[in-house]
């Protein structure tokens, strides 16, 4: 779990948090998210859990990640939508965190590398600080666009 909690949330202390869950399972079953989140903010330091983010955020992705096998998900996506595509159309893809980004980024190198495609955002486009105002879920958003030139 640990693993998981690490390499899908890029959670520093994924250790301690599934040690804790695993602990609090031994006494009693997780019925609810709330019950979960308290045993990953009770489990944390005191200043993690005053952060820009809540300290459950980066568990409750990984395990989403995880269960709903997204990442594998996004790169047979990318894959169909790329082979549909007619020559000169474009695939836009917008990711939200550093693992889809990087998933995304390295597939759009791949096809430019077998010369199949011509990347058109060579950094992403991220949000400009008036639409992080107005939308503040948007402050993580990358797009990046790949153009299919066979």
């Amino acid at each position: 779990m640990a693993d998981i909690i690490y390499g899908y949330g890029e959670e520093k202390y994924s250790r301690r948090i599934a040690k804790a869950i695993v602990e609090y399972r031994k006494k009693k079953h997780i019925e609810t998210t709330s019950e979960l989140s308290e045993i990953i903010s009770q489990n944390v330091p005191i200043f993690y859990r005053r952060g820009r983010l809540h300290p459950a955020t980066r568990t409750f992705q990984a395990l989403r990640i995880a269960v709903n096998d997204e990442l594998n998900v996004l790169k047979k996506g990318l894959e169909k939508g790329f082979e549909r595509l007619a020559k000169g159309g474009r695939v836009a893809v917008i990711s939200f965190h550093s693992l889809e980004d990087r998933i995304v980024k390295n597939f759009n190198k791949e096809k430019a590398a077998e010369g199949r495609a011509k990347i058109i955002t060579k950094r992403p486009i991220t949000p400009s600080h008036e639409e992080i105002k107005e939308n503040p879920r948007s402050r993580s958003a990358k797009l990046r666009i790949l153009e299919k030139t066979e």
